[in-house]
């Protein structure tokens, strides 16, 4: 095929298994498979079943995207996959498949990160990202809000992180004290939707004058909601579950979009990318919309399918690795269970550090 090689971007971190196919920027055809379905009575992923679930989807999976392109494995020009951070197991399955990718079609391998991938799915939409752009990650075990230069080649800026719970492990946590099933993000988003978000006084975490202006931190928000329906149920009454999850809602899209927003003017940048598993919240992107066009700011989200994990973004990544002449990763690629966001790709380590 004509251009730059075809990118194959296979995602294993988690408990979805991704196929995504992109050329010169543009996603061909990708493919997922879930196993969430399996981990739902667990109230959460049990790593096990999440590595033996991408054991047996990766091939049919890869076959999909394939199939949906219209394209063979012989149109493949590299291979892309999540080297970490991620579930240990789970990243071990892609890491196996992508290596014998890799080899039996003679092509390059790029270890990339996770998260770099989910911001360069947000140029698989709009195109490439402005540089700079300032981006929030927000997601089941990621909240940040970084400065992204040119994706590829720059060291990648963290402005401010999460010091505990994440955004979306708030909004799992709260949706279990309610009784609402998982996943809890989507089902406090669905609850959400009729209720009062002034119903329920809740606190809008560091965000004083004198805290930090860019950090996150959200323990003390999901204690105020469990305390909030303690006192209900002591009180002989079960809480009004769509108020609850509104209030709570907006506490976390209050917080998270008056920062970004906060990083974006101060630092003179024009440009704010919402990405991650979290960036599905119908209140988070409307909120975010609306305070964007107030100031005077782009915004750019990735569709909803490309929000939560999938191998179009890793393959979205790849594909600016090769393009920017990045060098492969060595055969003996390993994955790192807890690799810190430095750059879009990854490097080889010795060992693997604990997840």
């Amino acid at each position: 095929m004509a251009g730059s090689p075809v990118v194959l971007g296979i995602e294993s971190s988690c408990d979805e298994t991704g196929a995504g196919l992109v050329q010169d920027g543009v996603l061909l055809g990708h493919a997922v498979a879930s196993s969430m379905d399996e981990h739902a009575r667990y109230g959460g992923v049990v790593p096990e079943i999440a590595a033996r679930a991408h054991v047996h989807a990766m091939a049919p999976v890869v076959r999909e995207a394939l199939d949906r392109a219209g394209l063979t494995l012989a149109d493949i020009g590299a291979v892309a996959v999540t080297a970490g951070p991620g579930l240990s197991g789970a990243l071990q399955v892609g890491v196996a498949a992508a290596k014998s990718y890799a080899f039996s079609l003679g092509v390059p391998l790029y270890g990339v990160h996770h998260l770099a991938g989910h911001v360069a799915a947000a140029t698989l939409d709009g195109g490439p990202l402005p540089n700079p752009s300032i981006v929030l990650i927000v997601s089941g075990g990621h909240t940040s809000l970084l400065l992204v230069r040119d994706l590829a080649r720059d060291p990648i800026v963290h402005l401010g992180d999460t010091l505990d719970d994440a955004a979306g492990e708030c909004f799992d946590k709260v949706a279990r004290i309610l009784r609402l099933p998982y996943p809890g993000g989507p089902a406090i988003d669905r609850a959400a939707r009729d209720g009062d978000p002034r119903a329920v006084r809740l606190p809008r975490p560091l965000s004083g004058p004198n805290d930090p202006p860019y950090a996150f931190s959200f323990s003390g928000l999901k204690t105020a909601a469990a305390r909030w329906v303690e006192a209900q149920r002591a009180a002989g009454t079960e809480p009004n579950v769509p108020d609850a999850a509104a209030s709570l809602q907006e506490a976390i899209a209050d917080t998270l979009t008056r920062k970004a927003v906060r990083a974006c003017t101060d630092h003179g940048i024009d440009t704010l990318v919402v990405v991650g598993g979290v960036a599905a919240n119908s209140r988070i992107r409307a909120l975010t919309e609306q305070r964007c066009a107030a100031a005077g700011i782009t915004l750019r989200v990735p569709a909803l399918r490309l929000c939560t994990d999938n191998g179009a973004m890793v393959a979205a990544i790849g594909d600016l690795l090769v393009r920017a002449g990045a060098a492969p990763s060595p055969a003996d690629l390993s994955i790192d269970p807890s690799a810190p966001l430095e750059y879009a790709a990854l490097s080889p380590r010795a060992t693997v550090r604990a997840a």
